[in-house]
C-alpha cells in the first residue's frame, strides 16, 4: 500500500494494484486515485501463472503500457528456530512457490512488453533475513537468497534490453507481515514487552524499527529515473543491521 500511494505522490500518472485480496486492492486503489493517480485494482494468486498473465493482461487493457513492475507479495510461512528434522517439506514448497516462483511468474508476463518498449524498472521485495543467521527462519530466508540470485541474473540479461532490475531488502517492520512468528505467543507483561523490544533494538546501529515508508521510499527511488545507471543491486533497509 505505501508503495503504491508514495508512486501517486511522486506523479505517476496511473496504478495497478494487484493483490489476492481484493478488497485491499480496492481500498489501496481509491486511496490512490485520492492522490491525483488513475488506478485500477486487480485479483490474483501470483502462484498460479495463468492467473497472472491474465491479471497482467487487465493491467495492459486498462493502463496502456506497464513501466515499473513492483514484486511485492510474499510472506513467511513458518515460525523461527525449528529444528530440520520437525519441519515440513509440503511448507519449503510452499515458501518458494510464493516468494521465488510468484515473482517470477509475474516478472514472465511483464518483462516481454517492457522489452517491446525498449525500457522498464523491475523492483523486487527481498529480506535482509538473508544475512541474518541467527534468525533461523530457514526456507523463508532462503527463497528470499534465490531472490536475490534472480534479480542478479535478470538485470544482467536484460539491461541491453532497457531493463533495470533490483531489490530492496527490509528489515522488521510493523506491519501485516509475518504474523505467523507471533502465533501461539505467550501473554507479555509490560516489563517483559520493554525488554524484548530493548534486545531487538540492540541490533540496530540507527536504534529504530523499519517503516512500511522506509521500504516504499526505497523502492521508488530504485524505481526512479534517479537510479537509471544502477541495476543488479540488493539495497537494504534494515537500520545497519545488515551491512
Amino acid at each position: 500500500k505505501e508503495i503504491a500511494l508514495l508512486l501517486a505522490e511522486e506523479g505517476m500518472e496511473a496504478i495497478a494494484v494487484t493483490d489476492i485480496d481484493m478488497d485491499g486492492a480496492e481500498q489501496t486503489a481509491a486511496s490512490v486515485r485520492e492522490r491525483g493517480a488513475r488506478s485500477v485494482a486487480l485479483q490474483a494468486d501470483i502462484t498460479d501463472n495463468a492467473a497472472v498473465k491474465a491479471m497482467v493482461a487487465k493491467a495492459l487493457d486498462e493502463l496502456g503500457r506497464i513501466d515499473i513492475l513492483c514484486n511485492v507479495a510474499g510472506a513467511i510461512l513458518h515460525k523461527d528456530g525449528v529444528p530440520i528434522e520437525q519441519q515440513d517439506p509440503a511448507v519449503w514448497e510452499r515458501q518458494f512457490k510464493l516468494n521465488l516462483i510468484g515473482t517470477m511468474n509475474v516478472t514472465q508476463a511483464v518483462v516481454p512488453l517492457m522489452r517491446q518498449q525498449g525500457y522498464g524498472v523491475i523492483v523486487n521485495i527481498g529480506s535482509g533475513s538473508t544475512h541474518q543467521y541467527q534468525m533461523g527462519v530457514g526456507a523463508y530466508a532462503m527463497s528470499k537468497y534465490a531472490l536475490d540470485l534472480f534479480t542478479k541474473q535478470l538485470a544482467y540479461v536484460e539491461g541491453r534490453n532497457g531493463i533495470r532490475v533490483n531489490c530492496v531488502a527490509p528489515g522488521p517492520a510493523p506491519t501485516n507481515f509475518g504474523a505467523v512468528l507471533r502465533e501461539d505467543e505467550p501473554t507479555l507483561s509490560k516489563e517483559e514487552e520493554e525488554a524484548r523490544r530493548a534486545a531487538l533494538l540492540g541490533h540496530f546501529p540507527l536504534g529504530r524499527l523499519g517503516t512500511a515508508r522506509d521500504v516504499a521510499n526505497a523502492t521508488v527511488f530504485l524505481a526512479s529515473d534517479v537510479t537509471s545507471y544502477v541495476t543488479g543491486q540488493v539495497f537494504h533497509v534494515s537500520g545497519g543491521s545488515v551491512m
